[in-house]
Order: structure tokens, then sequence, then C-alpha cells
């Protein structure tokens, strides 16, 4: 039988991948591709979505026309563990799926405070596609009344949430809408200290407020309770928090990092199962620490592409360079600026937002049909 080749998610690490399935094809492989969704959200889009900038079809990857007319099967699952040893996946519904190689690129969840579980009214940033429903619902209850929104998080994506949500209240043009984020201990605690003082101001300009009184301990539906015993009220709550898999490989005999994230070597392979691949969020690049950034998946596209194909050739495989640390990050703020950080240079203004939306726009038309 021909040999089987197992694209588990769609993310943006096995976007070329599946583009070039018909490549695959023609040296007599097969190919499934394993996702949840047919749709795949672009997360660098995601704020500008939520804030009514790019309209959903704008954002997102057909995943399943892409696979399927390239002539590969499209499975809609979820790999919920695998057996290393006899090359099966084991699938949510309850199905296997048996394989010659496979790849995961399923990315990360946002962690919930609590008991782990979202309450109504309690939108996580991840999977993108919940970012539809938050703007929904944000929407339907500005139309009755005021409405308030806070934003649980000290990140990036915090800071561009908050940002998208007063885009969103002020374009609606029916009732106030107050945003707040809670920000933990220290907010972008990550970025350079102009960043954090350009965020700061942009925000405070606009009357989101920022507070920085502790962890939360739990969220649930019209509150968030701190590890300080505070609780702070809205009426709507937009997760940002920390990340962790989405698929718990370390649990299915899996090298993994601290964190549960899948362990792949220099060729983006697991060391102790050379049949198992894997970019993007989930993965921990033994050779150096990467940060959970798009840039590098989207430089892991084509070596994977090249080495998914090598293995199942027996040809030497192509060693990934992730390049050097220092890489662009342009934040959305949501009122028609950015801030641009590469290196020692950090500037705000409209030009940055601009360049990001160009650059998204660019990555959109590479992979969309």
């Amino acid at each position: 039988m021909a040999k089987h080749l197992v694209l588990v998610g769609g993310g943006h690490a096995h976007l070329m991948t599946i583009n070039q399935i018909p490549v695959f094809l023609d040296k007599g492989y097969r190919v499934t591709l394993v996702s949840p969704s047919p749709l795949h959200y672009y997360s660098g889009m995601g704020p500008g979505l939520l804030a009514g900038v790019y309209r959903p079809e704008q954002v997102r990857f057909p995943v399943r026309h892409m696979a399927e007319s390239g002539g590969g099967v499209f499975v809609q699952d979820a790999v919920q563990g695998l057996d290393p040893k006899a090359r099966t996946l084991r699938l949510a519904s309850g199905a296997t799926l048996e394989y010659d190689a496979v790849s995961f690129n399923t990315g990360s969840r946002v962690d919930v405070p609590g008991n782990g579980a979202l309450a109504p009214d309690v939108f996580a940033v991840k999977p993108i596609e919940n970012l539809v429903a938050a703007r929904e619902r944000v929407l339907e209850r500005l139309a009755r009344g005021p409405l308030s929104v806070a934003v649980v998080g000290g990140g990036p994506a915090a800071l561009e949430m908050a940002g998208a949500l007063w885009r969103l209240g002020r374009d609606a043009r029916t009732n106030p809408l107050a945003v707040q984020v809670l920000a933990g201990r220290r907010f972008l605690s990550n970025l350079p200290a102009k960043a954090q003082r350009l965020a700061r101001r942009s925000l405070n300009a606009r009357g989101v407020e920022v507070l920085e009184e502790g962890y939360a301990a739990n969220v649930t539906t019209g509150e968030v309770l701190l590890e300080t015993g505070q609780v702070r009220t809205a009426d709507l709550v937009i997760l940002a928090t920390g990340i962790a898999p989405s698929v718990p490989l370390g649990a299915c005999g899996l090298p993994t990092a601290p964190g549960g994230w899948l362990a792949v070597n220099k060729f983006l392979q697991s060391p102790a199962h050379p049949e198992v691949f894997g970019g993007g969020d989930c993965i921990h690049f033994q050779d150096r620490s990467l940060d959970k950034v798009g840039v590098y998946a989207v430089r892991q596209n084509p070596v994977l592409r090249d080495n998914l194909l090598g293995y199942l050739d027996g040809r030497p495989l192509r060693p990934f360079h992730p390049g050097p640390p220092t890489y662009l990050l342009i934040f959305n703020l949501g009122d028609g600026t950015a801030i641009y950080w590469k290196g020692g240079m950090i500037y705000q203004g409209r030009t940055a937002w601009l360049l990001k939306d160009y650059i998204d726009r660019k990555f959109m038309r590479k992979f969309q049909p």
C-alpha cells in the first residue's frame, strides 16, 4: 500500500505542504489532513477581525478545500492521542488513523483560570474563530445598552484585544463600551520600556484602563477573581492569558519539553520517533528555544514540506535555521496606528499599521486559493 502522510492541523507551518499535496501524490503517496475545522484563521489578523477591519473570509484559509482540491483527504476531527509504536492516531470521534509519517501543527490553546472551562460570555482568543462569536456578542449587547468588557492578560495579545474592542465600540455608534485590561502584575513585561510607554499612552488616551493588581485565579460569567482576593466585574470577558499545547502529546509517549510542547530536532523531527514531525506553536525546537510567534511557523513552511517528502523518499533531511533572534513585531493598536519593534527601533504610527496590513494581506494572498 502507498505510504501515508497525515497532517494534524491546518496551521501556518503546514500551508505550503497542503498547497503542494499534488507533489506527494505524484510520487505515489497518500495525504490526509485532520483538523477540527475546515477553515484555519490567521492569528496575525485576529484583532482586526474582532474590530471589524477585516471580514472573516479575509483572514482564513479554506484548508479543507485546499486539501481536497489537491487530491488529499480531509478528516474533520481532532487528534486526542497516538500510539507511536503502532503509528496510529486516536481521534475524538473514536476512529483511528494509521500513518507512515505524521506532522503536528496543532497550535496552542488559552489556559482558562480556575476550573478550565469557559463560562457564558467568556471568550478565549484562541482558536481565532472565537473572535467572530465575541464580536457578535459585543454588538448584540451594545445594541441593548452600555457594556463593560475585561481583557484578562498582560501580553501583546491583551494589548491588541483592548485596542480592537475600543475600535469596535467606537464604530458601533450605539451605547458606551468600557474596556479594562487586567494585566497581572506588570503590563507588557517582556517588551522594551519604550514600547510599554507607547502602548499605555495609546490605551489611556482612549479611556482604556490598565490594572496591575495580580493574576486571575478564576474567571466566570460577569467577574474575574484575582489572586489577591479582589474581584473585578465586567459584562463580558476576553481571555488573552498564557497558552498550553492543544494536543497532549507528552501523554502519548513522545518526548516533550516542559509545558508539554512536542520536542523536535533541527529537522523539525521527533528525536525518538523519526516519522513524527511538527511545526508552529505546538513544538519546542531543541537547538534553540523559540518564541511562540507566527514568524517561525511561516519560516518552517518550506522545511517541513521538504522534510516530509524527503522522509517518505528516504532522502537526507534539511535543517531548519530559525534566523537571527531579532525579528519584526508590529502590534495593532486598533486606532489606525501600530507599534513597530525590531531590534532597537521602536515607534508608533500610521505607517507601522499600513506596513502590518500589507504584510498580512500579502501572506493571505500567498496561500489562499
